[in-house]
């Protein structure tokens, strides 16, 4: 069992103060859905946990399994079992998905993983996203499309297994065919193993795939409404709108 514990958290950029303050706590086995509208701190609020030093820390914790993650460098934090898949992947020309994903698993491990198991996990990942074979020898993410990108930070997530997963605006620029793929192999990994999942989105329909067990409403660069699976329905019903206004 492990615990993701966020205890007021405020992040600025250029002194300009976006979270205010953020409470959230994600245990193994459960899926928290973070939505709210453009500019509300979601993605931030991601960035700022994996360790991006475009986000300044100006208050809080963020504990993993006790650990003060905001005390570690962003490697020691993937090692401590933290995944982050980001809204725009960047591109890294020369390096193929291949030995990027096998690169990553070593980091992660501390060993490299066997060739020929790794070549084996490789296989079954991408055979499970609908991912074509000359794929892994392509760069990294370099003239992907949206759901490609997508479907490889799926294939990192399996392969390397965290503890906790933070999924940033996964269903982000993905057809129907493409979500559906995506969002089976989130649940895949979710039943495989005993992780916690932080998914942030706007939306509504990736959660029709992937079922949350709570829900949580971000505005003003805070949490102002929790609840259950029931709370996304009502912000598809009635949007985002009350609580721009009462955050302002």
């Amino acid at each position: 069992m492990s615990t993701l514990e966020i205890r007021d958290l405020k992040v600025a950029v250029e002194d300009k103060e976006i979270l205010r303050g953020v409470n959230l706590t994600v245990q193994s086995g459960k899926t928290h859905a973070v939505m709210g509208p453009n500019g509300s701190g979601k993605s931030t609020l991601a960035y700022a946990i994996a360790g991006h030093p475009k986000y300044t820390i100006t208050g809080g914790e963020v504990l993993l399994d006790g650990v003060d993650l905001l005390e570690l460098t962003v490697d020691e934090r993937a090692r401590a079992g933290l995944f982050l898949a980001m809204q725009y992947p960047v591109e890294v020309p020369g390096v193929s998905v291949s030995n990027f994903l096998r690169s990553a698993v070593t980091a992660v491990r501390g060993e490299a993983p066997k060739l020929r198991q790794f070549a084996k996990d490789l296989k079954t990942g991408m055979d499970a996203l609908a991912i074509d074979a000359e794929f892994a020898q392509r760069n990294l993410n370099e003239g992907f499309s949206g759901g490609e990108k997508k479907r490889h930070e799926i294939l990192q997530l399996e392969l390397l297994q965290p503890k906790i997963a933070v999924l940033d605006e996964t269903d982000s620029g993905l057809d129907v065919d493409a979500l559906r793929v995506v969002s089976e192999g989130i649940n895949r990994f979710r039943a495989a193993g005993d992780t916690g999942i932080l998914l942030i989105t706007h939306y509504t329909r990736i959660l029709r795939y992937v079922k949350p067990d709570f829900v949580h409403v971000f505005a003003g660069g805070k949490i102002v409404e929790e609840g259950g699976p029931e709370l996304a329905d009502k912000l598809e019903a009635e949007g985002y709108e009350q609580y721009t206004k009462a955050s302002v």
